[in-house]
């Protein structure tokens, strides 16, 4: 897995009202909206930082086990070139999934956990992605 640094640091978090969520940090916190998929799904940016707010019907949210799928119950996000590549590379290591893989209008994620059990996301995005409407 070799990182890019011409990407975003990107963080998932579910919420409740995704449409909230983005006027939230566009109105007080000085993000900008990047992506617009509302009710399912934004993305609001900040320098080098991405925050992706999923919704209860957006693709990341049905990829997350039922015991972490509350809104406030996030993972970090690391994009991928080659999804089914790293899952064939991990489970060769034993790692264990806590997901099966999701595709969505984004791209494709599955979850794994670290060993204190924080999710982390593996992604791979699509090869078009939703703009912000004009």
């Amino acid at each position: 897995m070799t990182p890019s640094t011409t990407e975003y640091a990107s963080v998932r978090y579910l919420v409740d009202d995704v449409q909230a969520a983005a006027d939230f940090y566009t109105g007080h916190l000085g993000f900008t909206l990047h992506t617009y998929a509302i009710p399912a799904f934004a993305d609001v940016v900040r320098g080098p930082l991405r925050l992706l707010l999923s919704g209860p019907a957006s693709s990341g949210a049905r990829a997350t086990p039922a015991d972490a799928a509350g809104p406030g119950a996030n993972r970090i996000h690391l994009v991928v070139a080659d999804l089914d590549a790293e899952i064939e590379r991990l489970r060769a290591s034993d790692i264990e999934f806590r997901s099966d893989l999701v595709s969505g209008p984004g791209g494709r994620q599955i979850l794994l956990a670290d060993p204190a059990g924080n999710l982390i996301e593996l992604f791979q995005p699509a090869t078009t992605v939703s703009s912000t409407p004009s």
